[in-house]
């Protein structure tokens, strides 16, 4: 088992001191918690806002914000998930959506960092929501791949993808039994957290940790509504409207007693679902 912490907090757009100090302040609490692992939302260390981050962000000062980053994690002796914009490498559009010009093209993507500061995961989004994120940002294509953190199989998406039961699914049958998404979900979606994100654990059965944001940032109103939940199904932790930070047992008993109980995983018919989905 592992205690895991979910900050779920409003961040001040281009003010990076300001949200790194918010997340050293996380970090420091859920550590002294006990926590093992600090979840934070998408895009948080600069602020959610494609289009002015599109325009204004020196790609050059990402490097230093990641060490930074890392040191908190080091400082602290804990885990941390960050989200942040990167730099794409040999990525291509595939949706016909305009490609960032300014300084490449870009995808936004999450950072798995363990108790020493050092990466252990990276992921990069692959569904982009609404037409700020895809002017700003490409999509990726990698799946989402799975490392052993503090004993648990553990995976990334990011915000839109956790939406598709398909990217979900890709993390469970590579073995994930923990699910980690920085989210940027705004008011008027509050199906997502209170009834999507439950399915999805439920129907892949693993724990699901969403974090999202809170207040107002840019040109939007974010939800909170941060949950944790289990691989049944179960609610864990579940957050209000305001800033706060999530508390939530996650472990590997849970896991393997779910996927016993109903074998979804292994009763899986992959080769006829492709045939379906082609009208074969």
């Amino acid at each position: 088992m592992m205690l895991l912490s979910v900050l779920q907090a409003n961040a001040s757009v281009m003010d990076v001191e300001a949200n790194l100090r918010t997340i050293d302040d996380a970090a420091q609490r859920a550590a002294h918690a006990g926590a093992g692992l600090l979840l934070t939302p998408e895009l948080f260390p600069v602020g959610y806002a494609p289009l002015r981050l599109h325009a204004e962000l020196d790609p050059a000062t990402l490097p230093g914000i990641r060490e930074r980053l890392a040191g908190i994690a080091r400082k602290h002796g804990i885990g941390l998930v960050y989200s942040l914009p990167a730099v794409a490498s040999g990525q291509e559009t595939h949706d016909g959506a305009e490609s960032p010009a300014t300084h490449g093209a870009w995808n936004i993507t999450a950072t798995l960092l363990d108790a020493t500061g050092a990466e252990v995961l990276n992921y990069a989004k692959v569904h982009l929501f609404g037409q700020e994120e895809h002017k700003a940002f490409v999509g990726a294509q990698e799946p989402p791949a799975v490392v052993d953190f503090n004993g648990i199989r553990t995976s990334m998406l990011i915000c839109y993808d956790v939406e598709f039961p398909e990217a979900v699914r890709a993390a469970a049958t590579r073995g994930a039994e923990l699910l980690l998404v920085p989210t940027a979900l705004s008011a008027g979606f509050e199906n997502v957290p209170q009834v999507l994100i439950r399915a999805r654990a439920l129907e892949s059965q693993l724990n699901v940790a969403y974090a999202n944001h809170s207040g107002h940032e840019d040109v939007y109103n974010f939800l909170g509504g941060s949950v944790v939940a289990g691989p049944d199904g179960s609610l864990l932790a579940a957050a209000g409207e305001s800033a706060t930070l999530l508390f939530a047992e996650v472990g590997t008993e849970a896991v393997k007693a779910a996927r016993a109980e109903v074998p979804y995983l292994r009763e899986r018919r992959p080769d006829l679902y492709g045939s379906w989905e082609h009208g074969n």
